[in-house]
């Protein structure tokens, strides 16, 4: 349930969950408020709804909680005006420490109110300035344009005049005056339009406008040298400045029509040039002035932005805190009265008194004259679970709930989990040069908790440091079993003491064991440094992990039903006991638990006895004789019994439990109209064990209890075999470990370091260490945990626990930081 334990909790906190109560409290109108603040504060007691009949709208506070809305979301609108301004939202608030409710609503409603008017007034000034900047832009460049039109023109009519003049007769002049007052009365009036036009589209602007004309127009157009922010859309693109030359007002009216569809922006030009350079010289003038006015709202808008930055969090907790208290009071009845508010919740019975004592302290900080009444609910309905975890224990506890939250007083697997899944993670990942990585990268996110939980970081990450404690039991079974197995990063070391072999003579110094004597006493701790890199590793390994897997994942499987045991005496259910306990642990053991204890035999004696061909024929030819197969005295005898008493516990687990549980119904409903009292305990307890067979309260169909027998029983049966054929991951995924390291090693680092070049060995270190890194450190991390997980869920759980209860989730301030908005 999170880190609220605060300090270790012993490990019985963990294996039951905490002992539940339905309480129904009493409050009067006038303290509700604060007493639902301090029970927040408290977080301990899961409220009810019970008024799940009634719409939102419906609810004794829904103005209320439609006014925390309102203000959660002016709340939203400052922190995004923030992060546009480039800064976020102090940790710690500064300035008033206590504000009320209501005088937060108003000054929120005036800030919004000047943050908009100064957002308005910024954005219609800058669109200004961006439009005098285009102006600017426009003038200059169509000015260039003109200004070389009309040196090319009074080039061409002088060079016009000078031919005439060479070429005149008596009858020119005449003739030259005739032709030029022909000439004035045919000319037309051109106008122009003038303006930008975005690059994209300038090709498909002058192929409209051509069109629409039918080439009767003149368009002229200059790219701008640096991208210009638009006006209408703020954002930057780049434009081309254009001058259309046209004839005629329908000319017009089309060119303006295209230039509005285009989205070109259009600007006035005055032909003269005077007038040309008082322009710019205006526009300049109202430029700078702009930009000044600009720059001083800026500054007052960002002053104002720091201020409230500087009080948001509080604001916000605020804000959050009101609207979850007017959330849970909505969930609590009016009395006939309509003076008290009646609530119902569940909490720990060890919370009593703290509740009481929030009660009290509500009831005389709001000077009410009648204190809230408190008082403990006889009920059937199943508790919700509660474990008390803390930082360490929670990452684990998570584990477990991801599969399904434990039923109430249900055993708890996180207890074993603490300690099962790192070791298990670290048989498949055994090398202590890998493990120590991986310690030493959880050191980083151990030593800087404390920062590092105050940040938002990214998903990955923050998955990461939330299994911190877990990847360090992770790292440090991984470095136990990495010292068992003799391996640093694939290389052997004699860390405890001197190889027990050596060889008798040279020959046998590389290739084989064949050569080897015991010269020592046998290596103190793990694999002897000897079979390393020799020939026969890889078939001793071969055998010693896959017996180990076998003998693990045997003790596990018991270890589960052992617990599904302590269930069925918690909850009282004899049935579960003599037909399903016993029962299986016979099954079990009298077939895998003896081929465990036949392995450990071998082991001991040093037999080259063959335990497939034992364990096959135990089946085929139980009554022939074991030869060189046979590991101690009696052995015919025993395991004809035990397969005996495997045969016998399959009926065992399919038929008594079916006739007795119908007994027990006709039993239970033969002439009994009532039935004592219970007490609390007793009946939270008799209603988590109905709940998990349902037959109390429904009528009893002997079919369909039988085939859920069936099932179960087959279920088991076929789960003993492949449950502990499924442990076998173990060896595999720790044997493509090793081989992985020794090929990175050999392969890699090895080779480089062969060729003697200190180019050739820097690759190779590089090419080492990232492969080491990405494939080992990083993928078979991630595929060990996940095969450690399935073996937890599938193998080990399915043995007693059911997951099909929820969890307590009370109502805590404690709790909203973790909320989204």
């Amino acid at each position: 349930m999170g880190d609220r334990g605060g300090g270790c909790c012993p490990p019985m906190d963990l294996f039951r969950s905490e002992a539940m109560q339905l309480v129904q409290l009493i409050i009067p109108m006038e303290s509700a408020h604060l007493t639902v603040s301090y029970l927040g504060d408290l977080g301990l007691i899961q409220f009810k709804d019970l008024n799940s009949d009634k719409s939102p709208f419906q609810r004794t506070y829904a103005a209320q909680i439609k006014r925390c809305g309102e203000m959660a979301r002016k709340l939203r609108f400052f922190k995004e005006q923030m992060l546009k301004a480039g800064f976020s939202p102090s940790a710690k608030s500064l300035g008033e420490t206590n504000i009320g409710f209501d005088d937060l609503e108003v000054k929120l409603g005036e800030l919004e109110a000047e943050l908009v008017e100064m957002n308005a007034n910024g954005d219609k000034l800058q669109r200004g300035y961006n439009e005098l900047l285009e102006y600017k832009l426009v003038l200059q460049k169509a000015g260039e344009f003109f200004t070389s039109a009309q040196r090319s023109a009074t080039a061409q009519q002088r060079e016009m005049e000078s031919q005439q003049m060479g070429d005149q007769t008596l009858e020119t002049p005449l003739l030259h005056e005739q032709e030029t007052t022909t000439d004035l009365s045919k000319q037309v009036k051109l106008g122009f339009i003038t303006g930008l036009v975005p690059r994209e589209k300038s090709m498909a602007f002058e192929r409209i406008l051509f069109r629409a004309t039918r080439g009767n127009v003149f368009l002229k157009q200059v790219p701008a040298e640096e991208p210009i922010t638009d006006p209408v859309s703020g954002e930057k693109m780049e434009k081309n400045v254009f001058v259309v030359f046209y004839s005629g007002e329908r000319a017009k009216n089309k060119i303006l029509k295209i230039c509005e569809a285009f989205g070109a922006n259009r600007y006035p030009f005055a032909e003269d040039l005077g007038k040309q350079a008082l322009m710019i010289t205006e526009v300049s003038g109202r430029i700078s002035e702009l930009k000044t006015t600009i720059d001083a709202g800026l500054l007052q808008r960002d002053n104002l932005l720091r201020t409230i930055g500087d009080q948001f969090e509080q604001w916000n907790l605020k804000v959050k805190t009101e609207k979850s208290i007017y959330h849970t009071l909505n969930m609590l009845s009016l009395d006939v009265t309509k003076k008290c508010l009646v609530s119902e919740g569940w909490s720990p019975v060890f919370a009593t008194k703290q509740i009481q004592e929030a009660l009290q302290r509500a009831a005389f900080d709001s000077n009410s004259q009648v204190g809230a009444i408190f008082q403990v609910l006889h009920t059937r309905e199943s508790p919700p679970t509660y474990f008390r975890t803390n930082k360490f224990t929670s990452a684990f506890q998570e584990i477990v709930d991801a599969y399904g939250v434990a039923k109430y007083q249900e055993a708890n697997p996180g207890v074993y989990t603490i300690v099962t899944f790192p070791f298990l993670f670290a048989v498949m990942f055994g090398d202590w040069g890998h493990g120590i990585c991986l310690l030493l990268a959880t050191l980083y996110f151990i030593v800087r908790e404390k920062k590092l939980s105050s940040q938002k970081l990214g998903d990955i990450t923050e998955m990461t440091f939330g299994g911190r404690y877990v990847i360090m039991m992770m790292s440090l079974f991984s470095i136990y079993t990495g010292l068992v197995y003799n391996e640093f990063f694939s290389v052997p070391f004699e860390l405890f003491g001197r190889s027990a072999y050596a060889c008798r003579d040279l020959s046998c110094r590389d290739a084989t064991t064949v050569g080897l004597i015991k010269v020592r006493d046998t290596y103190p701790f793990g694999v002897d440094p000897a079979w390393h890199g020799s020939r026969s590793e890889l078939p001793f390994l071969n055998s010693l992990k896959m017996k180990m897997s076998i003998l693990l994942g045997v003790a596990q499987m018991n270890l589960g039903i052992i617990l599904s045991y302590f269930n069925a005496i918690f909850f009282r259910n004899s049935l579960n006991v003599w037909f399903q306990f016993i029962p299986q642990m016979i099954f079990l053991n009298s077939l895998f638990g003896y081929l465990s204890f036949l392995i450990i035999v071998k082991w001991c004696t040093g037999s080259q006895a063959d335990l497939y061909h034992i364990l096959i024929y135990m089946f085929l030819s139980p009554t022939d004789e074991l030869g060189e197969n046979q590991l101690f005295p009696g052995q015919k005898i025993t395991q004809q019994v035990l397969l005996l008493l495997a045969l016998v516990s399959v009926p065992w687990m399919l038929l008594p439990k079916p006739f007795l549980l119908k007994r027990q119904h006709e039993n239970r409903h033969q002439g009994q109209s009532y039935a004592p009292l219970e007490s609390t305990d007793e009946t939270l307890l008799s209603v988590a064990n109905n709940d998990s067979h349902g037959h109390d309260h429904e009528e009893f169909e002997f079919s369909e209890v039988f085939v859920h027998q069936l099932i179960h029983t087959i279920e088991f049966v076929l789960g003993a075999v492949s449950n502990t054929a499924s442990y076998l991951r173990l060896w595999a995924l720790s044997l493509a470990h090793s081989e992985l390291s020794v090929v990175f090693y050999e392969k890699v680092l090895l080779l480089a370091w062969g060729y003697n070049n200190i180019i050739i060995l820097i690759v190779g270190i590089i090419v080492f260490i990232f492969a080491t890194v990405g494939v080992l450190l990083i993928m078979e991390t991630l595929s060990a945990f996940l095969h450690a997980l399935r073996l937890h869920w599938v193998e080990f759980q399915n043995k007693f626990y059911e997951g099909d209860g929820y969890k307590f989730y009370p109502f805590s301030f404690a709790l909203l930081d973790d909320e989204d908005d």
